[in-house]
């Protein structure tokens, strides 16, 4: 039986266990791990930020090689080098229909059904589809995407969520163009992700904010023009004001990677007039961001969402293989911590005090 982290109840402490893991049926594959990162959205659904059926093991940035296939299977083969795909696309529905594969309203089916077991026989869940804090997974045919050569496999998961949401919310969601100013508020995995995409598109200046001052160097590494210290909770919203010195009238673009209400409206209010405010965090339901009738006008200032960079991933991660290859984006940077699959539910209280950018698991 493989190991996993199993998480038992919403909220609930997780803890490592044997899974009762079975072949693949009809149009699925099996996969055994040999990276997976650990992402915020793992947290949101570990605390019930987002719905999550349990038991269920998490963890959706993964990268291995297959290791079973079902029937009806025919464009993967055992061997094959594969990152996980959390957002499977039907190719069928209207979104998908209307080139808005990321909105795909079949992306979250495998989620919905119980695709292992405990030893006791109790149904598990497999986290946004794919389960990878798994020594091996079972997901559908189309959760998985090729691993381009030449990149190593142990770096790849972070390719499968937060360098394809950094990259896509530079390029798809912002349309950041070279010349452009860019403020990105929030610098874990996806933030670093959104200043090397930025820096690979030409933005200048890049003024990076977060509330962890240690993060200064390695975001000036992969592109940051200038660092800024978040304003604390509660306090007089500094920061703003800051951005709009630096870049004369406020930012071109705002770029918000943590999901919380206080954020979002600094990184409005860091956009100058007729700019866009792009939001990638996710955030919970109950958290409301309030704006007057009058400055929604006044500013004329766009505010969208974010979802998976509003990309395909089959299309970007060729494109992003390429980049990493000629040395224009380092994605190991991303990772600031590599641990053992017993080591994730610390890797999530570090992930929620700020601390360090990417934990990837790396399997033996």
């Amino acid at each position: 039986m493989p190991r996993a982290v199993v998480l038992t109840e919403v909220g609930s402490p997780m803890r490592v266990a044997d899974i009762d893991l079975p072949s693949p049926g009809p149009g699925q594959v099996r996969v055994r791990l040999a990276a997976a990162g650990v992402c915020h959205s793992d947290l949101s659904l570990s605390n019930g930020t987002l719905r999550q059926p349990v038991p269920a093991v998490l963890g959706h940035e993964g990268a291995g090689t297959v290791v079973a296939v079902g029937d009806e299977v025919s464009d993967v083969a055992i061997g094959d080098r594969v990152v996980l795909n959390w957002s499977p696309a039907c190719g069928e529905c209207p979104f998908c229909g209307r080139g808005e594969r990321h909105l795909c309203v079949h992306a979250a089916d495998a989620a919905t059904t119980p695709y292992a077991r405990l030893p006791d026989g109790t149904p598990l869940y497999a986290g946004l589809g794919t389960a990878a804090f798994a020594e091996e997974t079972v997901v559908p045919a189309a959760g998985i995407l090729p691993l381009p050569d030449g990149v190593p496999v142990t770096d790849a998961a972070v390719l499968g969520c937060a360098m394809l949401t950094g990259y896509g919310a530079v390029t798809h969601a912002a349309g950041v163009r070279s010349g452009e100013s860019v403020v990105v508020y929030g610098l874990g995995g996806v933030g670093l992700a959104v200043l090397q995409s930025a820096r690979l598109v030409g933005a200048d200046p890049i003024v990076a904010v977060d509330v962890r001052p240690e993060k200064q160097a390695l975001a000036e590494q992969l592109g940051a023009t200038h660092f800024l210290l978040a304003d604390p909770p509660g306090a007089k919203p500094e920061v703003p004001k800051q951005v709009r010195a630096i870049t004369g009238n406020g930012a071109d673009h705002a770029i918000e990677c943590v999901g919380r209400a206080s954020t979002i409206r600094a990184a409005w209010s860091s956009t100058r007039r007729g700019g866009a405010t792009t939001v990638v965090g996710i955030g919970r339901a109950d958290d409301k961001v309030e704006f007057s009738a009058l400055e929604l006008f006044h500013f004329a200032r766009t505010l969208r969402g974010c979802v998976f960079g509003n990309g395909d991933p089959a299309v970007d991660l060729p494109v992003l293989a390429e980049h990493m290859r000629a040395g224009r984006l380092d994605v190991s940077a991303l990772v600031t911590d590599r641990i053992g699959l017993a080591d994730v539910p610390e890797a999530f209280n570090r992930m929620a005090a700020g601390i360090g950018a990417r934990s990837v698991v790396q399997f033996e």
